[in-house]
């Protein structure tokens, strides 16, 4: 155990982080700087806001990409249970960047409002470059429905199929996929808000709407803060895993012909992996060899599925009492 985290080349842990948050952080970086220079051109309050959006999503993906990472160590001596919970610390990281920079853009938005800018140049540049905004973070935003799906194991879907299929499933997923979700659904539709406001602009000197543009994409923003920021802070207490989750582990330990019933068990998720715990009763009359065979033999089972990071059983034997059945009577009624 000692020499196990030895085996890992820091390589071999980047091979394993979050590639979504790689490419988003490259995306956005790209976008930031573009977004920038339209802004110091034009004067576009719009244009500022979706750079403000760009700039923190970069930083928040380059933090969570790391976190990712980390996340992906191996158990050692002194955290047995690995590092899932890292990511949800980098998550957390993001969260105050992006409300930060959501403070920032509300800010500009209002003095927008008090003070309207009646005429901004560089038409032609940004629409450019919200276009390019659009079409970057729309291939993102495609890339991390994909990710959630394939995450969630729930069955593919294509065109606007995957909208609702990424939507239903975005709970199971890791968290630095749903970072990338939320944060490129905002940025998306910040894009198009701002794109409608240039142009507006430029066709009638509805100045106003620069600074109304500006306000509600940082209002965007603080939603996504506190949407990310309430999903790590349940995953870094230590939340249970989904229902489906539960009801498939069971479903795995009950198959076994020498179990009779489950009197406890308890599934903590952290990051993308679950931590199975669980007290089985197996059939009277086995003797202690045959019963730790088949203990050992329904923990490999549960090592098989990819999301399950470790599972510890125990036995005894059957009390006559059907523990587990009646606990799901009982959440039906």
């Amino acid at each position: 155990m000692a020499e196990q985290p030895k085996s890992e080349s820091f390589m071999s842990l980047v091979k394993k982080g979050n590639t979504s948050s790689a490419v988003a952080m490259a995306g956005n970086a790209v976008l930031a700087v573009c977004k920038g220079g339209a802004f110091l051109f034009s004067g576009s309050g719009a244009m500022f806001a979706s750079a403000m959006h760009s700039l923190a999503d970069a930083i928040n993906q380059g933090f969570v990409f790391v976190g990712s990472v980390l996340s992906e160590k191996k158990p050692t001596r002194r955290f047995p249970t690995g590092f899932g919970r890292v990511i949800n610390i980098f998550c957390m990281i993001a969260v105050i960047v992006v409300t930060i920079m959501a403070y920032e853009t509300i800010h500009e938005g209002i003095h927008l409002l008090q003070h309207p800018v009646a005429h901004s140049g560089g038409l032609w540049i940004n629409i450019g470059v919200l276009i390019l905004n659009i079409l970057i973070d729309g291939a993102i935003l495609i890339k991390a429905m994909k990710e959630i799906l394939k995450e969630a194991r729930a069955p593919k879907a294509a065109g606007f199929a995957l909208v609702p299929a990424a939507i239903k499933n975005v709970g199971r997923a890791a968290p630095p996929t749903r970072l990338v979700f939320y944060e490129d659904v905002v940025a998306v539709l910040g894009a198009m808000l701002a794109l409608i406001s240039v142009v507006v602009i430029a066709l009638t000197n509805f100045a106003l709407l620069d600074g109304i543009v500006t306000t509600i994409i940082g209002c965007l923003m603080i939603a996504v803060a506190f949407r990310v920021g309430y999903d790590n802070m349940i995953g870094l207490i230590g939340v249970a895993a989904p229902q489906d989750i539960e009801d498939k582990v069971s479903q795995t330990i009950l198959a076994d012909t020498h179990v009779a019933d489950i009197q406890m068990m308890r599934i903590i998720q952290e990051g993308r992996y679950y931590h199975v715990e669980g007290l089985i009763e197996l059939t009277k009359g086995l003797s202690l060899a045959d019963a730790d065979d088949i203990k050992f033999r329904i923990q490999e089972k549960l090592m098989t599925d990819p999301d399950i990071a470790d599972a510890a059983i125990s036995i005894i034997e059957d009390d006559g009492v059907n523990s587990w059945g009646k606990k799901h009577s009982d959440v039906l009624k």
